[in-house]
């Protein structure tokens, strides 16, 4: 996974809500300092602080993973490539990555 692709969708997103930076590490309960890790591709994001993330800028897994998973067959053949070379632990982030995604996307489709 490219940390500064996802780094920079999350920093895209929290400007287009018009957050400070201080302002969405108070509503996710983390320090400004790991934020602007993550922003930056020095850090990932665990999994509750993704999900925290998503909720607070208003924006779906699907969207802030967009440049990680690509678009078509060929993002499919990648999700694919990444979860033959991951690791037990990663296996399970990724397919709760794309469980949430999933169900973001149900959600605003407006189905069950």
């Amino acid at each position: 996974m490219d940390k500064k692709l996802l780094g920079k969708r999350i920093n895209a997103a929290r400007k287009e809500r018009g957050l400070t930076g201080e302002a969405l590490s108070e509503l996710c309960d983390i320090n400004a300092t790991y934020l602007r890790q993550i922003e930056s591709g020095a850090k990932l994001p665990s999994l509750p602080l993704f999900v925290c993330l998503c909720d607070k800028l208003g924006a779906s897994p699907a969207y802030l993973l967009a440049d990680q998973l690509g678009g078509g067959a060929a993002g499919g053949e990648a999700l694919l490539e990444l979860r033959r070379r991951a690791t037990p632990g990663q296996l399970r982030l990724i397919d709760a990555m794309v469980q949430s995604a999933l169900a973001v996307m149900d959600d605003e489709a407006g189905r069950p």
